[in-house]
């Protein structure tokens, strides 16, 4: 799949756009639209599902972006979050180093200068004076709001080791080559769970996240031919981890990450223990000492899930285009179509669009043929579509369509919110 095509469908079909499109856009950042926010509420609301409403042992939060600079301190943000960064002398374009082979630009082939530190921490200042005293980070990650607040949520969710802390929210790299669509972005959005442990656990906690988050993929439809699990090579590791896999997914660029999953130790308490002079222990009744939580981190990027989930959906073929997406996370569950706009048709189509769209994310289209709006529903990813017709003001029944096969069946109207349930959840298909 070439992933022009798939760049001109989500901005033709309102999934994303690019930031500030009408002044020549900004590189590294993007708007999502209409389709493409119901999309990432979808994967959002999934996740958090799975990771903090079916289980006792996890709670959530949401910190603020802007943190006191002795977090990033503790963190080793200041210090080490940094790329090497090279420049073409001949095309003046930038790259990664470690992402240049033969020391040659990769666009024009000219020379590159040598590699230099590039800060990849937004700076701004907090307050009406500028300077080095009032100088803050836009958060780099949202781990660290987890960490400082483990005291907190701790006492106050009355959980006890071993539990787990989600959350969702944006975050800022300045990276120096944002590339390949929405998957390396300045302005991201990540999906977090510290899950806090005693130090004896790491293994068998570590195994068990690895198992459940590739699990979760499978679940809201990525293809297992196109998932893998790669464990990080001792030179890969981050200062803080003992072990690191990632889950990578198969992109026409090659396999890359979409979620880590890291054994860190607790490297991450005890630093903020160090810098902030706090007591972030914990007390083991049944040995009566206290000790340091170690964490298994899962993180995952939102907008990396959504690009996923575009292109492991994303079909051609002879007729049409179609996005196969699972109705778990379809932007829009059913089109309603009255077959012509006259009044007979028009009402009962709005009728039933009304009665369904308590249920379910509905689309309404009464213009253009009807062959078109079906094509248009295949486009975006809708699983299924209602289409009221003569036949209907005769025996009250409509057309129920399958997007992936294109087949019809009837069925009453009466019941259509059940059956449309039926068809996108419960596994089973038109029954004649």
């Amino acid at each position: 799949m070439e992933m022009k095509k798939l760049v001109s469908l989500c901005k033709r079909r309102g999934y994303i756009y690019p930031s500030s499109d009408i002044y020549g856009g900004i590189n590294g950042c993007w708007d999502y639209g209409p389709l493409g926010v119901e999309l990432k509420r979808n994967v959002k609301q999934l996740w958090w599902k799975e990771m903090v409403h079916s289980r006792r042992n996890v709670v959530g939060m949401d910190a603020s972006i802007l943190m006191h600079p002795d977090v990033w301190k503790a963190s080793g943000h200041v210090d080490s979050f940094f790329d090497p960064m090279v420049d073409c002398k001949s095309c003046k374009k930038r790259f990664r180093a470690d992402e240049v082979e033969d020391k040659k630009c990769p666009a024009c082939g000219g020379e590159l200068t040598e590699p230099r530190s590039f800060e990849l921490m937004f700076k701004t200042f907090l307050g009406a004076v500028e300077g080095r005293a009032s100088t803050i980070y836009l958060r780099p990650e949202t781990a660290q709001g987890i960490f400082v607040q483990f005291g907190n949520v701790l006492n106050d969710s009355r959980q006890k080791i071993p539990f787990g802390i989600a959350q969702i929210g944006k975050a800022f790299r300045n990276e120096i080559n944002p590339r390949n669509y929405t998957f390396r972005s300045r302005e991201f959005e990540q999906m977090e769970l510290e899950f806090f442990i005693a130090p004896s656990g790491n293994k068998e906690w570590f195994d068990y996240w690895v198992n459940q988050r590739m699990k979760w993929y499978k679940d809201i439809g990525v293809k297992e031919e196109n998932l893998r699990v790669r464990e990080h090579r001792p030179e890969e590791l981050a200062h803080y981890a003992k072990k690191c896999v990632d889950v990578e997914y198969n992109f026409s660029f090659g396999w890359q990450e979409l979620e880590g999953i890291a054994d860190r130790q607790d490297f991450d308490l005890s630093q903020h223990t160090k810098f902030s002079g706090k007591n972030l222990t914990c007390y083991d009744e049944e040995s009566g000492q206290s000790f340091t939580p170690h964490v298994i981190e899962a993180s995952a990027g939102v907008d990396r899930i959504l690009l996923t989930l575009l292109v492991d959906a994303y079909e051609e073929e002879p007729e049409r285009t179609v996005l196969r997406f699972s109705p778990k996370i379809a932007p829009v569950s059913v089109g309603v179509f009255p077959l012509l706009r006259k009044p007979p048709l028009a009402e009962k189509a709005t009728h039933i669009e009304a009665t369904l769209r308590e249920c379910f994310r509905t689309f309404y289209d009464e213009t253009g043929a009807i062959g078109r709006r079906y094509r248009r529903q295949d486009e975006i990813g809708t699983p299924c579509c209602v289409t009221v017709d003569f036949q209907t003001l005769e025996d009250d029944t409509v057309t129920l369509r399958d997007r992936d096969s294109m087949e019809q069946i009837r069925v009453g109207a009466k019941d259509i919110a059940s059956e449309v349930w039926k068809f996108l959840y419960s596994g089973q298909r038109f029954r004649r």
